[in-house]
């Protein structure tokens, strides 16, 4: 390079830093950074890249950055961003305790959304899922991206006929499929336990199986975690390893991707633990999950299980899968707003009645999922009316220290460490120094 280059290229660098030239930000253009695990990115055809262009076409003067993290990592990822400074403008959060530990780093959206909506936006949304994005003062601090399920199984009916079983609608049934498939070398009940939500979804159910009043008093500290229902749900669980209902390396093993591919896209296993997102089997595109699942014959049912042998079959939980936060730090509120207004009605009703990756949160939002297989129609269905008759409460526990010292406990339990009353007697312990 000749000297006078050199030096018109060293000027052009220092008057691009004066000048801001080094944020590369397009003229007339606001960056918006938007980062989240869930709407995943499994490639170019995921719904979350065709509403971020649906958005940009409609608002050319913002761009949206999407950044992917996957579900193992994203909470403490997110969590040292926020700490550090560095993060994103719009972010979303799981529910529980996740949510309610996060909110230092949460603006408060009331104001966003009376401006957008009017004074009686919280009408817009199921009293579950705006309840559970609000304070005790009545501030909302997330807007919830959808609602989803727990506590469901799933199961291949096809395999279970080749040996000669039906789902099962209780636990003896449930032991008596488990041990006919381990018999005939196949996998039984499999559940991703090392992912903590995953193992508090199916517990919970069991839970709320047993008295969802006694573990929602509990929860809230009106209630001892010593209370016989949940000490019985403790031994279910256990039962539920010692038995050989579920395999034995459950807490080395993550739902995404192994077990849900097992069932999903190799067609390998008759019965998995997964809520209502599983609907998604139905919808997304990838060929292997279509040869499962539009293949002639196919057959999967979504069930529900009577955990105690009551009589009454257990009942699910729900919560927003995925609660949409505005960075407080964030110099773009205004723009960052406008991608989550339109992410949680546009973008929704795409999400759900295209992708079914959610069931609704909005309640003036129509159900209208198109193109379900008949087998896919039946197990919505399923899931619809749950919905409206059989939800014991919240998913999840928002006070993130039970919350760890459960998933604790029930790794002791399924390892027989521990008994059901010693267990119940250590969340107790911390119960009673847990701040609500």
């Amino acid at each position: 390079m000749k000297k006078s280059s050199l030096f018109l290229f060293v000027i052009t660098i220092c008057l691009c830093s004066i000048s801001g030239c080094t944020s590369r930000q397009p003229e007339g253009k606001t960056i918006i950074t938007f980062q989240t695990w869930n709407p995943a990115d499994y490639g170019p055809d995921s719904p979350i890249y065709k509403i971020i262009d649906s958005f940009e076409k409609e608002n050319p003067d913002i761009i949206v950055n999407y950044v992917f993290t996957t579900s193992a990592t994203y909470q403490e990822h997110m969590r040292v961003e926020l700490i550090d400074g560095d993060g994103p403008d719009v972010y979303g959060i799981s529910s529980g305790a996740r949510f309610e530990t996060f909110r230092l780093f949460e603006e408060d959206l009331t104001p966003f959304c009376e401006r957008a909506w009017g004074e009686d936006f919280r009408s817009m949304f199921f009293d579950s899922c705006i309840e559970r994005v609000s304070s005790a003062d009545g501030k909302v601090y997330g807007l919830p991206l959808g609602q989803t399920y727990a506590g469901y199984m799933w199961a291949d009916v096809n395999i279970l006929k080749e040996y000669g079983c039906k789902v099962p609608t209780n636990y003896t049934e449930m032991l008596e499929t488990c041990k006919v498939l381990r018999e005939n070398g196949q996998m039984p009940l499999m559940i991703g336990a090392k992912d903590n939500w995953m193992a508090l979804d199916m517990w919970m159910s069991i839970a709320c199986d047993c008295d969802k009043d006694a573990l929602y008093d509990a929860i809230e500290g009106n209630a001892s975690f010593e209370s016989e229902p949940i000490i019985e749900s403790f031994g279910i669980w256990q039962n539920c390893f010692a038995d050989g209902v579920f395999q034995e390396d459950a807490f080395k093993t993550p739902l995404y991707n192994t077990v849900n591919d097992k069932f999903q896209r190799d067609g390998a296993c008759a019965m998995i633990t997964n809520g209502s997102w599983a609907m998604n089997m139905y919808t997304v595109s990838d060929e292997r999950t279509r040869e499962v699942f539009d293949r002639e014959g196919a057959d999967h049912d979504v069930f529900l299980i009577d955990w105690n042998n009551d009589g009454k079959v257990a009942p699910v939980t729900a919560d927003p899968d995925v609660i949409l936060c505005l960075n407080p730090e964030s110099s773009k509120k205004e723009a960052a707003f406008l991608f989550m207004q339109y992410l949680v009605c546009e973008g929704q009703d795409l999400l759900v009645n295209q992708y079914l990756e959610y069931m609704p949160s909005r309640a003036d939002m129509e159900l209208s999922v198109n193109g379900l297989s008949r087998d896919g129609k039946e197990n919505l269905g399923t899931i619809i009316e749950n919905g409206k008759t059989n939800v014991a409460g919240p998913r999840g526990i928002e006070y993130e220290d039970i919350s760890l010292a459960v998933y604790d406990v029930l790794e002791e339990l399924a390892l027989g460490k521990i008994t059901p009353e010693k267990a119940a007697e250590k969340i107790q312990q911390v119960s009673i120094k847990t701040i609500r």
